[in-house]
């Protein structure tokens, strides 16, 4: 199994879901971007997800296009990260997957991104753009790397879609809770529990649910349901909102710590 896998399977044993913080790359800075990751790690964090920046993120609402704007003044790209998860993986094995737009890894190409990502120490990608239907090159260099292709459903997937992103995809399933873009929301979605429960049983993969969930409470009541957590928007609004690179690390790992009881209190 993959290191994601592995996490996974040992929270199910413990009957935890999985606290996945997302974060961008480079913002403020990819020096402090790298001791947020450690941060989050010791706040309770699984499995990062890190954000690769681009100039137009189709999925990300304002807040994280805000932080990919911010990050790419600061002339972050691939390689950089690359950097960073090495210097990361000097002190730390959490899983780190980055989430990035289709464009990069096209001009990068397919068979040198998967190889260098597993160089440097990355252990799966999210890419929102990249249907399964064109991603099963990418798909066959993941594998042959022991990196994990996540692929997500939303809820306006129809069973067939289920099963292609079933049989196509490793780690995870990334569940999009609601249609739009990323960003803070006042409440989770309806529906939530009856889709995680239909992709699970269709599948037999973990299921994991991002876009919306923004406090402690919310990411209770979806730890109660789903195998993973993912908090992006909220985390990165703090980080946006901090008054030096010291506050940001402080205010995303108190902000992590917060996260981690509402989930750790749901209990499963």
């Amino acid at each position: 199994m993959s290191r994601i896998e592995t996490k996974l399977a040992g929270l199910k044993e413990d009957g935890r879901a999985a606290f996945i913080p997302y974060v961008m790359a480079g913002d403020p800075d990819i020096e402090t971007t790298g001791r947020i990751v450690l941060e989050l790690e010791k706040s309770g964090a699984d499995i990062i997800e890190l954000g690769v920046p681009f100039s137009d993120p189709l999925a990300d609402g304002p807040t994280i296009q805000r932080a990919a704007i911010r990050a790419l003044r600061q002339k972050t790209n691939l390689k950089e990260v690359f950097a960073l998860v090495r210097k990361i993986r000097e002190s730390s094995r959490v899983p780190i997957i980055l989430m990035l737009y289709y464009n990069l890894i096209h001009k990068y190409g397919e068979e040198r991104f998967a190889g260098d990502s597993a160089k440097a120490g990355v252990d799966g990608f999210i890419v929102p753009d990249l249907p399964p239907e064109e991603g099963m090159a990418l798909a066959d260099y993941c594998r042959n790397n022991g990196l994990d292709l996540i692929f997500l459903l939303a809820p306006t997937s129809d069973n067939d879609r289920i099963g292609l992103v079933s049989k196509s995809g490793g780690g995870f399933i990334y569940y999009v809770s609601l249609t739009g873009v990323t960003g803070a929301r006042e409440s989770i979605a309806a529906g939530v529990e009856k889709a995680v429960k239909k992709i699970r049983r269709m599948s037999g993969r973990p299921v994991c649910v991002g876009f919306g969930i923004s406090t402690p409470e919310q990411a209770g009541q979806m730890a109660k349901i789903a195998d993973g957590v993912i908090v992006g928007s909220a985390i990165v609004g703090r980080i946006e909102k901090a008054a030096s690179p010291d506050d940001a690390v402080r205010e995303a790992g108190r902000f992590a710590r917060e996260l981690k009881k509402g989930i750790l209190k749901a209990g499963r």
